[in-house]
C-alpha cells in the first residue's frame, strides 16, 4: 500500500496498528513457508540427481577395476 508522505512519515514514527501487524505476520509466514517448500523440493531434486550418477559412477569404476585385474597377472 502506498501512503503519501505525511502518512509514512507519522507510520515511520508511530508504528503499524495491531491489525495492519497481524497482517504483516500473516503475509511473512506465507511468504516463509512458500519459500521452505520449495527450497525443499529443489533439495530433493537435485539429491536424487547428485545420487544416480554417483551410483552409475561406482558401478562404472567396478567394471573398469575387473577389466585390468586380468591384464595385472
Amino acid at each position: 500500500m502506498v501512503y503519501a508522505l505525511p502518512g509514512q512519515m507519522y507510520r515511520y514514527e508511530h508504528g503499524l496498528t495491531a491489525a495492519e501487524q497481524r497482517a504483516a505476520d500473516i503475509g511473512a509466514g506465507e511468504a516463509a513457508a512458500a519459500l521452505r517448500d520449495l527450497r525443499l523440493r529443489l533439495g530433493h531434486t537435485f539429491r536424487l540427481r547428485h545420487r544416480a550418477r554417483s551410483a552409475r559412477g561406482a558401478a562404472d569404476a567396478m567394471t573398469a577395476s575387473v577389466r585390468v585385474l586380468p591384464g595385472v597377472r
